[in-house]
């Protein structure tokens, strides 16, 4: 599998969920598109695995993963590839895998934020209580503290501490879980088998009366890499949140020439690629396209955060939420909508 090839016997996405087919946008350049939604994507590593093996596949020509939104671009040329087999191939990875959709998109975001916060309180609250027990056993030390005082602590810890981390550790634990029924491998493993280790030793040493007990390590390594876990959650939110603020910037009815000449006001969503747009001067562009005739300047503040107008032409390449300034133009769509 890490070769890129796809097994025989990659689970049919469409027996596991909704079927892409209908998602995929066929293009003028001979090549089909599909955008998704995958899930367990946390760093780097990730994204290497997941395109590198669609990559890898004979017939795809882009694979693309953005990290702060989850969404995964895949472009193969049009009748060489079943798009089911390439959705399984990044579910076998261990990376659920699903047709873009923002709205569950954002609802799942927010769904997992609140999850890493509950799990982030818990851990918490259990490090800071361990903490206070095991303060006690390095201070007894060094005192009079007898075996069968610090065995009774140990269990007081390991009360507060196993249950926190079986329930402050579940965003690690799952993603482990599905590397591993992947036969692959992410950070959360190592990080998994390190806390499930350590729990699982102290537990051994207070059973048998040992002298050493690391609960407070365990929980507190769970509770510092859900901080950072959540920050990171909160950081693409906030990212998420920008775009989808700069999407409510953008036009949303747009003006199409038909084959007569017409002009047909039209909404974006139901604008196709190859389809031919008039932009006035001083209207928002609504789509992604090349320009036709005209010539004109352009603000693209909103999409480049450049402050100065840039000349388009015959050619060029226009996008949406740039501002048409000085003269009609005509263009050429090459996307439009989501």
């Amino acid at each position: 599998m890490m070769d890129g090839t796809l097994p025989e016997t990659a689970r049919p996405y469409r027996d596991g969920g909704v079927d892409p087919a209908p998602f995929i946008r066929p293009g003028a350049d001979g090549q089909d598109t599909l955008h998704l939604m995958v899930q367990n994507v946390h760093c780097a590593g990730c994204i290497n695995k997941i395109e590198s093996n669609l990559k890898a596949v004979p017939g795809v020509t882009a694979a693309r993963v953005n990290l702060s939104t989850g969404r995964l671009h895949l472009a193969w040329r049009h009748g060489t590839i079943d798009p089911a087999r390439l959705v399984a191939l990044v579910n076998d990875l261990g990376y659920p895998a699903a047709p873009f959709d923002p709205a569950q998109l954002k609802n799942a975001g927010q769904d997992e934020e609140r999850l890493l916060l509950r799990c982030l309180a818990v851990a918490g609250f259990a490090a800071a209580n361990v903490m206070l027990l095991s303060v006690s056993i390095w201070a007894g030390a060094f005192s009079d503290m007898g075996p069968a005082t610090r065995t009774l602590f140990h269990w007081l810890s390991a009360l507060i501490a196993l249950p926190a981390i079986v329930y402050a550790g579940r965003p690690f634990f799952r993603s482990a879980l599905s590397a591993l029924r992947a036969r692959n491998l992410n950070m959360d493993v190592p990080i998994s088998v390190a806390v499930l280790l350590a729990s699982g030793m102290s537990l051994f040493e207070t059973m048998h009366g040992g002298a050493h007990a690391y609960f407070d390590a365990a929980v507190t390594l769970v509770f510092f890499l859900l901080v950072g876990r959540y920050l990171d959650r909160r950081a693409r939110g906030k990212a998420h949140a920008a775009a989808e603020h700069l999407l409510a910037l953008s036009a949303k009815i747009a003006t199409v020439i038909e084959s007569g000449g017409t002009h047909r006001p039209t909404a974006v969503s139901d604008i196709l690629p190859g389809m031919r747009v008039f932009s006035a001067a001083g209207d928002a562009i609504a789509v992604d396209g090349i320009v036709r005739t005209g010539t004109s300047q352009a603000d693209t503040a909103l999409v480049t955060g450049e402050s100065l107008p840039a000349r388009i032409a015959p050619g060029d390449t226009v996008f949406a939420g740039t501002i048409n300034l000085d003269a009609p133009i005509e263009i050429n769509v090459t996307a439009a909508g989501d």
